[in-house]
């Protein structure tokens, strides 16, 4: 890897959430990335109808990868030299870490942007990922998808993402993130960056699936804790936390009185029997 291509690795990486949100006044960027970005759309739909091919060669739509669970998406190429494999390798990090699977509780969805990506390049992207995740049983739920330049831009637009070829470099030169997409297609959380917080990632996916996965505690969590479009991450909301410690204090003096007043009612019958 050329100084130069490290050094462009460097922007996009850190370049997520607030580009996402704003540009700066005056663009300092190198040219090769005044046009790579991510422009969120949350609550857009995704073109379901979009023709692409899986990693088994047969001809699909986007959507047939909607309609029953939530979805990840990643936006990526399979011959990307570095900023690809970084993205895949930190959302498999981060699902090690968490008890939702693909194929149970969600499905994942990789989209190829580069045009001359195949269905083999595909398939041997899914095996190695498959194989990183070490659950071999959630294969059905990983889904790479080629596509023609066409089918990629629609999606590529629809999401926001912005990618520019970088012809002396011979490779692309895009942002890193990943988006949440409802079952219905709508586009519902990005987390940028090649590291992604498994609570971010689950709550998100709790929030994607309207509540329909996810277990009590992961209720109180989401009452506890909102969405930030602008970081990408979720954050504390102060004035619920505050509200449950004080109906935590409220029961456990409630509690204590009750002991108490038990004990106390227990002692005064001991003492009426002994006379």
């Amino acid at each position: 890897m050329t100084p130069r291509v490290a050094a462009l690795l460097v922007l996009l990486v850190a370049s997520g959430p607030a580009r996402a949100a704003t540009e700066p006044a005056a663009d300092v960027r190198p040219p090769a990335l005044r046009e790579v970005g991510i422009d969120q759309r949350l609550g857009e739909s995704l073109p379901l109808d979009a023709p692409f091919h899986d990693d088994h060669g047969r001809a699909v739509t986007l959507g047939d990868y909607f309609g029953r669970k939530p979805v990840v998406l990643v936006m990526t190429y399979f011959e990307c030299p570095m900023l690809c494999t970084l993205v895949l390798n930190g959302l498999a990090q981060t699902l090690k870490t968490m008890n939702f699977e693909p194929g149970k509780e969600f499905d994942v969805v990789a989209v190829s942007f580069d045009p001359n990506d195949t269905p083999e390049r595909a398939a041997k992207k899914k095996a190695a990922y498959v194989a990183e995740y070490g659950r071999e049983a959630t294969a059905d739920g990983w889904h790479f998808l080629t596509g023609d330049e066409a089918a990629i831009a629609r999606v590529a637009t629809a999401v926001g993402f912005r990618y520019k070829w970088v012809p002396e470099e011979k490779q692309f030169a895009h942002a890193a993130a990943i988006m949440i997409a409802t079952p219905e297609g709508r586009l519902a959380h990005y987390f940028y960056g090649i590291d992604y917080a498994g609570r971010d990632l689950r709550l998100g996916l709790i929030e994607a699936a309207d509540h329909k996965i996810g277990s009590v505690v992961d209720t109180l969590l989401l009452f506890c804790y909102r969405y930030d479009p602008a970081t990408g991450k979720y954050g504390a909301i102060v004035l619920n936390l505050v509200r449950i410690g004080g109906v935590t204090t409220v029961l456990a003096i409630g509690a204590f009185m009750t002991v108490m007043f038990r004990r106390e009612a227990a002692a005064e019958r001991r003492r009426q029997g002994s006379v």
